[in-house]
């Protein structure tokens, strides 16, 4: 068998955007020899079928070249020398985000067998997080994450597949494929399920999307919910936007995670132009699903693999243009999690680095007032890319899956229309720096994230009131139990981390609710996550969790606590009925703390909660290590 690629020279064709991703004196970016199987291939610059050809060569693999057949290799020829593409999905239909999918996967493979190749479409898993919100079907999403790059993984490299199109639409389903590539690390690109269409609330008179239900619950139990229309009750608007928040297929419509995490994969050049704007039901996504075959084909020639492309700088331009757009603090989580698997290394001080210096720009909600359908239609992801490359903000000479650099690809796009209200100009940002700041102090010593737009305030200091359970707090909300007459209040909500919830539920009902009743008294910190659809004075992914005996699972109510994002400190600066200072009665309480018990024991989550680490480091399964 020929050698590896890795140790022969480049075709030519490789060289230009190429040469960006590759040190002449350090080599590629490959796995690590002993992480992961160490797969024979064909030399690049000759026959496409590198890996699948280890199968249907000569008589080695009969029963694998009968199997083909029947699976619909056409003829001799085509089992010999046309390479294998996997086009993985993850589609399911009980999901707006999902649903449409498994269509957008037949448009590639028409398009892949176009190309004269051979295209496997397979699937894998989703959780709809805004179905699951709130409830014990919640802790199933972070971990679908881990599922999906494990299936991906497991059927490309099982297969022997020398590609993978994968086509995610929910929130973990496009770190998830991007973990994959980077395990795999055979040619790649991703398509985006794209987003949703706006609802319309007659009775509210506006525009609507999934976080607007949220947001009227909260304002529903603290009778806060009226519609325009005098004769409608408060039970009528909530009917209607129940009916009308999600009029079709496509990811939740603001810059919640779905949108934010395709819009940086798209800068990380990852995705063809415009993947991320361009809206699930619209004629754009269709010739984009058909453009992909000849794109991947392109990989393919020209050797260019995921970790080639999943370079410091992409991961800068991810972090810069999240700043930008006001994405989510899960984003943060998830490039951690893609940066670990492509062993890039990146952590918390890089993010707080990236937010110093990118200005907030975006009008997006959730704190904004327009969608990622709006900012489509004066340019989408591509003009605003085009701006931030003119900037210096984003590089772009990255190279892509298009063999074209990040800067080429959008040079032909318009520039973003000057009328337009979405993306405001650099001279007059929303804020000067990021609107996620990255906390440390004596309640986070191993950092957290916050959202923090400015709208709310810079800082915030109140009493803690705490919460060993999201569903605790949810109940207090839904009873009207947490009032603006109590004074500032820090709502913590514990034993929701990684290992102890486990799987790191997001807070969205319980911060939508808080915006909805209109309680500006109150910040909420968690060691959980938040939807990208929360917003308000929120603090996540508090490291240590409660369940790992971090400082989070000793404070009680009535201990004071700040939160400053000019400083990027957390602090229980007094505790309650204590004589001693801070930090004596925290070593005090931790004394008397016991762990709790891991509950569930088996199946998924139990599994999930023992090989889980830190949100600080991505909240990831496979940090590596001897199994035995």
């Amino acid at each position: 068998m020929a050698p590896h690629a890795d140790e022969t020279p480049r075709a030519p064709s490789a060289t230009t955007a190429m040469d960006h991703a590759n040190d002449v004196q350090t080599g590629r970016n490959e796995p690590k020899h002993d992480d992961y199987i160490q797969w024979k291939t064909l030399p690049p610059g000759g026959p496409l079928n590198r890996w699948s050809h280890a199968l249907t060569r000569e008589h080695d693999f009969p029963g694998a070249q009968a199997m083909l057949y029947a699976a619909g290799v056409p003829n001799e020829d085509m089992m010999k020398n046309a390479p294998q593409v996997g086009i993985a999905t993850v589609w399911w239909e009980g999901n707006a985000c999902n649903t449409h999918l498994l269509e957008l996967g037949r448009v590639v493979k028409r398009a892949v067998e176009k190309e004269n190749m051979l295209a496997w479409q397979f699937n894998t898993v989703g959780v709809s997080d805004a179905i699951t919100m709130g409830g014990e079907g919640m802790r199933y999403s972070l971990q679908t994450r881990e599922v999906i790059a494990d299936s991906i993984e497991t059927v490309t490299c099982a297969q022997h597949h020398d590609a993978n199109i994968s086509i995610p639409g929910c929130d973990k389903n496009m770190p998830g494929v991007i973990m994959a590539a980077a395990r795999h690390n055979r040619p790649f690109l991703m398509i985006y399920g794209g987003t949703i269409k706006k609802g319309h609330s007659d009775l509210l008179g506006e525009d609507i999307n999934i976080s607007t239900c949220y947001e009227a619950a909260g304002a529903y139990a603290y009778n806060r919910l009226q519609s325009k229309c005098q004769t409608a009750t408060p039970s009528e608007v909530m009917t209607e936007l129940e009916r009308k928040a999600c009029p079709g297929a496509g990811a939740c419509g603001g810059m919640y995670t779905a949108n934010t995490m395709a819009t940086a994969i798209e800068a990380m050049g990852l995705t063809l132009p415009g993947s991320s704007s361009h809206p699930a039901e619209s004629p754009e996504k269709m010739r984009e699903c058909e453009r992909a075959a000849t794109a991947i084909r392109t990989c393919m020639e020209r050797d260019i693999r995921p970790r080639d492309l999943m370079s410091r700088a992409a991961f800068e331009n991810a972090l810069v243009l999240t700043m930008v757009l006001g994405g989510s603090t899960n984003g943060i989580l998830h490039f951690l999690a893609m940066a670990s698997s492509a062993d890039v290394p990146l952590t918390l001080d890089d993010v707080q680095r990236t937010s110093n210096r990118t200005p907030y720009l975006a009008d997006l909600a959730p704190s904004g007032k327009h969608y990622m359908e709006d900012l489509c239609k004066v340019g989408g992801t591509p003009s605003v890319l085009k701006m931030l490359i003119a900037a210096g903000l984003i590089d772009g000479s990255i190279p892509t899956v298009t063999g074209k650099t990040l800067a080429e690809n959008v040079a032909s796009w318009p520039a973003l229309d000057p009328g337009q209200k979405i993306i405001r100009p650099l001279s007059n940002p929303i804020k000067k720096s990021g609107h996620l700041r990255v906390l440390y102090g004596n309640f986070a010593p191993g950092g957290a994230v916050a959202k923090i737009t400015g709208k709310e305030g810079l800082s915030f200091t109140g009493r803690a009131r705490v919460f060993d359970k999201e569903v605790q707090l949810n109940d207090a909300l839904t009873r009207g139990a947490i009032r603006r007459d109590e004074g500032n209040q820090v709502l913590i909500v514990r034993y929701e981390g990684p290992k102890g919830g486990p799987g790191m539920p997001e807070q969205l009902k319980a911060s939508a609710a808080i915006m909805g009743a209109g309680l500006t008294n109150v910040a909420l910190v968690t060691d959980g996550r938040y939807s990208g659809a929360s917003h308000g004075f929120i603090v996540g992914h508090v490291v240590p969790e409660a369940a790992m005996g971090g400082p989070i699972a000793l404070v009680r109510d009535g201990d004071v606590i700040t939160i400053d994002a000019v400083t990027n400190r957390i602090d229980i600066v007094s505790v309650v009925d204590a004589d001693q200072d801070v930090e004596q009665e925290l070593e005090r309480r931790r004394r008397e703390w016991t762990p709790p018990k891991m509950r569930p024991m088996r199946g998924v989550l139990g599994k999930y909660a023992r090989l889980v680490g830190d949100a600080s480091h991505g909240a990831v399964t496979d940090l590596g290590g001897s199994a035995w």
